[in-house]
């Protein structure tokens, strides 16, 4: 179900703290996002980080004026299949209480459309191996699984 009234928009810096309480409501995440006011100085340096490149782009879904949703596209160009272009989406996020209205959709919609209008190749995505009803969710966008992802904390 997509709801009509989301809109979808770069975000500003101004939407820093609703992104970031997003990720801090997050249970499973277990990125240790935190609303406290003394960690909004990395979440400033990451933004501009984010806006000063070239290939990333961070969103923010808006419903009735509030900040419901966000997301993250990164394009990444390879060596690979001819030299071709492939969009990643990343860090997807829903508040909590606006759930089931069409919010994600509408936020995975438009970075499809979007990689689709550039000429990407290719969208993907990793989601928490745990996230059991977001990888129903990713599938009925036509998301299949295909690789095995690893990871190396560095920190």
């Amino acid at each position: 179900m997509q709801v009509q009234s989301v809109q979808i928009r770069e975000a500003t810096e101004n939407d820093l703290k609703a992104i970031v309480a997003l990720f801090a409501d997050d249970p499973l995440g277990g990125h240790g996002d935190t609303t406290d006011p003394d960690a909004l100085p990395a979440y400033r340096a990451a933004f501009s980080r984010i806006a000063a490149s070239p290939s990333e782009t961070l969103y923010v879904a808006e419903l009735d004026g509030e900040v419901a949703g966000t997301f993250q596209t990164m394009v990444t160009t390879t060596m690979t299949a001819l030299g071709s272009s492939n969009m990643i989406i990343e860090a997807v996020q829903t508040r909590a209480d606006m759930r089931g209205r069409g919010i994600g959709a509408a936020m995975i919609g438009f970075a499809v459309e979007k990689a689709r209008a550039d000429g990407m190749r290719l969208v993907q995505l990793t989601s928490n191996a745990a996230r059991k009803d977001a990888h129903r969710f990713y599938q009925r966008f036509g998301f299949a699984p295909s690789h095995l992802g690893f990871k190396l904390k560095l920190k």
